[in-house]
């Protein structure tokens, strides 16, 4: 018998073989020593036995189970996900039903739960489905339920239109408007690479290479991707010259300051640069449907629709899974066309 401590969980596993199968046990706990006394503990034949009486005498409530998973999704996912998603679907969801044990929360609960909220927002019913579900498979690892209640439900459908892009002379007009002469080099950077705002906000100048014309969108201590690897961003020569346009400036900088700041040690707020962005696109009366994130819509749209493959595209703009770019996949209708007339 020994310890593991895998991604899969945050306690430690303790592994031991049965009839000559490998198996495995949570320890329940993240303190090696704490683990180790469980190991020492720990009889294979009186397994099953314990293992009942302890799950009567440590049912987690909803309540304490919440404030561990916003734990963990504080130290392993984004900030945006934890403030976004997570503490409004669970807020929203404790508001619903009392503390009960987490392992008495049934699907019948849940289903009525998605049920109310969809009668009057779908969309949010499709948000809490998700976020609530994905809190319930890390419960499952944790081992503090047998099953996930939302495996017997289907997600909530809701409409989905298609996501608003730019020209690049509609970005010009933009820009134009734009009040805060810092920020136009930012939004061109969207514009041409797709990188997110959080990304963008967090470029520093040793991200970028000019010999080599390539940006690497790094993680480090203090930011890492959405999807936690760092991707190679190919400039093009129109970007190339602005980046360069706004180096000089700062020439004295160190590699480590931020590329788009008014001061440039101090980075810039996300919400800040998504308003300035958004007042910019009312005063040049575009669409309304227009927003910050809609210049990486633009990267990716503008790709596909020069024939770039989508699987291109999507490592260009570190979607995690092909059917997020396949959203732009309506754009391939003239190379679709294009292909039927060469029969």
């Amino acid at each position: 018998m020994y310890l593991v401590l895998n991604s899969k969980s945050k306690f430690y596993q303790l592994i031991y073989f049965k009839d000559n199968k490998r198996t495995s046990v949570s320890t329940g706990t993240s303190d090696k020593i704490e683990a180790e006394k469980f190991l020492n503990g720990f009889d294979p034949s009186n397994y099953l036995k314990s293992a009942v009486i302890k799950k009567d005498e440590s049912k987690i409530s909803l309540s304490k189970f919440v404030e561990e998973y916003k734990s963990y999704v504080q130290n392993t996912f984004s900030i945006k996900y934890l403030q976004k998603a997570v503490q409004p679907s669970f807020s929203v969801f404790q508001k619903y039903l009392p503390d009960l044990p987490l392992e008495n929360i049934s699907t019948k609960i849940i289903d009525q739960f998605i049920s109310s909220v969809a009668a009057h927002s779908k969309f949010s019913a499709s948000l809490y489905y998700r976020t609530i579900k994905a809190a319930f498979n890390k419960a499952l690892i944790w081992n503090y339920i047998l099953e996930n209640p939302f495996n017997k439900i289907k997600a909530p459908k809701t409409s989905q239109s298609l996501p608003a892009y730019l020209t690049f002379e509609e970005l010009q007009i933009i820009i134009s408007n734009t009040e805060k002469e810092f920020l136009k080099p930012l939004f061109y950077t969207a514009f041409f690479t797709g990188m997110r705002l959080g990304e963008l906000v967090n470029m520093k100048w040793h991200w970028i290479d000019f010999q080599n014309n390539i940006i690497t969108v790094k993680c480090d201590v203090s930011f890492t991707t959405k999807n936690k690897k760092e991707r190679l961003i190919p400039i093009n020569a129109t970007l190339r010259n602005i980046l360069l346009n706004i180096q000089p400036q700062i020439i004295s900088i160190s590699k480590d300051d931020y590329v788009f700041s008014k001061f440039h040690t101090i980075k810039l707020n996300e919400d800040f640069v998504s308003k300035i962005f958004k007042r910019a696109v009312k005063q040049s009366k575009l669409n309304n449907k227009i927003h910050f994130h809609s210049l990486r819509h633009s990267f990716c749209s503008n790709l596909v629709q020069k024939g770039v493959s989508l699987y291109v595209v999507k490592d260009l703009a570190g979607h995690q899974n092909i059917k997020t770019t396949q959203i732009y996949s309506h754009l391939q209708s003239q190379n679709l066309k294009d292909a039927i007339n060469l029969l």
